[in-house]
């Protein structure tokens, strides 16, 4: 009896868990994003605007950072799955962007951003909400 009640327990617990990581996985976008492509393309360009033009000697700097990748990180993971919002030029635009961040963050994490990748980035987020406006 004692066997049973454990297996039944087992897998009560197996499909709780598999269910909460269902549910959260399919769920709505983390609080800053909104679900809608266009306005939150706008917010994910400006945070990273605003971000990359923080004096590299701000103290406000890091945390900046630390808040412009968790936002990015939301907004790559709720759209890029997403094959309406995949295939636009917008998207890709953000994505480039992002991917040079990246790149650097990964490669030279202490070093500042070098002031021709902070206007290239700068050239495509524009461009991004430039197209995000036009539905592209």
């Amino acid at each position: 009896m004692g066997e049973q009640v454990r297996r039944s327990t087992a897998r009560l617990i197996a499909i709780c868990l598999s269910l909460s990581l269902l549910l959260s996985a399919c769920g709505s976008p983390a609080a800053p994003l909104s679900g809608t492509y266009l306005d939150d393309t706008m917010v994910v360009a400006e945070a990273l605007l605003s971000t990359i033009a923080i004096a590299d000697d701000d103290p406000a700097r890091a945390e900046a950072e630390t808040s412009a990748r968790t936002l990015v990180k939301d907004y790559v993971a709720f759209y890029r799955p997403r094959g309406k919002v995949n295939g636009l030029s917008s998207f890709t635009t953000m994505q480039t962007a992002i991917n040079s961040l990246a790149g650097h963050y990964t490669n030279y994490p202490n070093r500042p951003l070098p002031e021709a990748l902070k206007t290239r980035v700068a050239k495509e987020l524009r461009k991004a909400e430039a197209n995000v406006t036009r539905g592209a």
